[in-house]
């Protein structure tokens, strides 16, 4: 068996449509991974499986009680890496990506209403991510978002792996447009110089348009490469020399 994830949730039904299709479902048939849904009201104490309470010192808003949370991840055992899901947390990056990628044993945290109780976060966590400056109705979205991202980064996953190195992010500029059939589309024709038949031609192109998508849209990544030494005006490819690529 490959990777362990757990979900420790208010809301498990949210979990069942997603983890049962596309590529996460067939990562699961080929046991890369095995992705388990813990609710967290089945470890609650009273009639009315209370999860959640009034913040003390007043507020608006409900807290997320630390029991459920703390007996779910002791019932579940092992040495997980716990992630909590929520705004106050690192914004996610490709590289923050990779490295949970190499875990053995994830455990995600999704928080709800106004948070989880602090001692949570103090005593639990290993790590909080946010995967934006937006809030969501909880951190179930987030959860979802983030497994998606490690999964496909583990080897066996994806049916080409040589793809993820041309991805958005992976070399710090965003992903050339793609185009396919038909070739003409309304009108709308398909650059010539992909149909030419010259990959140097095609290779230079696509490093033109790295550069230039990243400038127009995300400028800015090109201050974080330029963080590395680098020169924004020089291309992806002269870029992946610098770092040794």
């Amino acid at each position: 068996m490959g990777m362990k994830i757990d979900i420790l949730t208010l809301f498990p039904d949210f979990f069942s449509g997603p983890l049962g299709a596309s590529l996460l479902h067939k990562a699961q048939q080929k046991r890369k991974v095995e992705i388990r849904v813990h609710d967290l009201r089945g470890y609650t104490h009273d009639k009315h499986k209370t999860a959640d309470d009034k913040p003390f010192g007043g507020g608006a808003g409900m807290v997320m009680k630390p029991e459920p949370i703390f007996e779910c991840v002791e019932d579940i055992g092992g040495s997980p890496w716990v992630i909590l899901l929520d705004a106050c947390g690192q914004p996610v990056t490709q590289e923050r990506t990779r490295k949970l990628a190499c875990k053995e044993h994830l455990l995600f945290i999704a928080g709800h209403y106004e948070g989880v109780d602090y001692r949570v976060r103090e005593h639990l966590v290993d790590q909080e991510i946010s995967v934006g400056d937006f809030v969501t109705m909880g951190g179930e979205a987030p959860a979802l978002c983030m497994i998606e991202a490690v999964v496909r980064l583990i080897p066996g996953v994806l049916g080409n792996a040589e793809s993820l190195t041309h991805e958005s992010f992976e070399s710090g500029y965003l992903e050339y447009p793609q185009y396919t059939r038909p070739r003409s589309y309304r009108g709308w024709k398909v650059p010539e110089v992909l149909v030419s038949g010259n990959h140097g031609q095609v290779q230079n192109w696509r490093n033109h348009m790295m550069e230039e998508m990243t400038r127009t849209r995300r400028p800015d990544l090109l201050l974080k490469l330029d963080d590395f030494g680098t020169h924004a005006s020089r291309g992806p490819q002269t870029l992946r020399k610098r770092r040794g690529k």
